[in-house]
């Protein structure tokens, strides 16, 4: 057993939050979700048991996810938006076009089921191996290749719908 560094909890900070993205749906949503999973881990010493750093990350980011959902879903309440207010602009340094196309494919992800949504976070987003994924997720090899087949299914259909 050894203790979770947290000055290395910053060498992971990207791939979280494209795992977080892929969960959410949202960049901003995605920030907020990466940002509670860091205050959620920094609060005591974290002890990992012959597990990689991200792989307890990854674990712990799914669970604050699962934890916020079932927060909202308890106060599900609806907020009338002001129409008359104006849009924010973008920064210059985006590029509209791949800002739309991430938002999609990260919008479709989002809509998958968890345990397909997992695998394909897990193996497209956060780039693991089948064999970290599968440990990762405490599930077969096996089940990890037929669930992001499915997931990969699923997302290039709803985006061929969308386009």
């Amino acid at each position: 057993m050894r203790e979770l560094d947290p000055e290395s909890l910053g060498d992971h900070l990207d791939r979280l939050y494209r795992a977080a993205w892929a969960l959410t749906g949202s960049r901003e949503d995605a920030e907020d979700l990466v940002q509670d999973t860091y205050a959620k881990i920094l609060t005591r010493p974290r002890f990992l048991r012959g597990e990689e750093d991200l792989w307890y990350l990854l674990r712990t980011l799914k669970n604050v996810f699962l934890s916020q959902r079932r927060t909202l879903a308890a106060k599900s309440t609806s907020v009338v938006l002001d129409e008359e207010t104006d849009p924010v602009e973008a920064p210059s340094s985006v590029q509209p076009d791949q800002a739309a196309e991430s938002r999609e494919v990260y919008a479709a992800i989002s809509e998958l089921s968890d345990d397909m949504r997992e695998a394909l976070v897990a193996i497209d987003i956060v780039g693991l191996s089948y064999e970290e994924a599968a440990k990762a997720l405490k599930v077969r090899q096996g089940t990890i290749t037929s669930r992001l087949f499915r997931a990969r299914q699923r997302v290039a259909k709803q985006l061929g719908t969308r386009n």
